[in-house]
């Protein structure tokens, strides 16, 4: 069982706004013509300004990126400060762990941040693996796998739960079952849009009508 961490084990705070108003303020001094790109998500926007800049001027690239990357993970950890895992969680992976199911995390977010909200994490989880600790991130099929590899589960016996498009298509580009919990920013509908095998309201909803938790 893989959970996204934020709208999903964590109440949503995040201001993805703000995110990238900051991320833009960060690479003006280096690239002054950036202008964020809506259609795409902060991280890949970064990557494009570093990639612009690449070709000419590689140093003033890496540096433009360490910038944005300082921005976004400062957003990050405010937002931690505000926010808290559901009343939930805990009981919820203590019961799992109990059935011998094997858990974990995989998220974009920083570790600072999670471990903010989520301090005993190591003590409730077999792996978190958040974007400081793989090369790519979800929707990238291979965070969900090298999450996979840790916890030794394949994708076939997996459940991908999470509150965002991306978990789903994560999930399905890994091979494994999908579950979309309206607990973050996206409606029941936009998730079962998505292919989510099973949708329910929050990770509460969901375990308890798969006959996972009484609590």
């Amino acid at each position: 069982m893989v959970f996204d961490f934020d709208g999903t084990l964590a109440r949503p705070e995040l201001d993805f706004g703000v995110m990238r108003r900051a991320v833009s303020e960060a690479v003006v001094p280096f690239m002054p013509q950036a202008e964020p790109r809506p259609d795409l998500p902060v991280m890949e926007w970064l990557q494009t300004v570093h990639d612009a800049l690449a070709a000419t001027a590689p140093q003033k690239a890496d540096r433009a990126f360490a910038a944005g990357h300082d921005a976004i993970r400062a957003v990050e950890v405010e937002a931690a400060r505000r926010t808290s895992l559901f009343p939930f969680v805990r009981p919820l992976l203590a019961a799992l762990t109990t059935a011998g199911v094997a858990t974990g995390i995989i998220t974009r977010n920083c570790p600072e941040a999670v471990r903010t909200v989520f301090p005993d994490v190591d003590e409730h989880c077999g792996c978190l693996l958040t974007r400081d600790d793989v090369k790519v991130v979800k929707p990238h099929p291979g965070h969900l796998l090298e999450a996979l590899a840790l916890l030794q589960r394949g994708p076939h016996e997996t459940l991908m739960v999470g509150d965002h498009r991306m978990d789903v298509e994560t999930g399905i580009r890994a091979g494994a079952f999908t579950a979309g919990v309206a607990s973050g920013e996206t409606s029941r509908e936009l998730l079962h849009e998505a292919g989510a095998t099973y949708v329910a309201d929050d990770c509460h909803d969901l375990f308890t009508r798969l006959g996972l938790f009484t609590a």
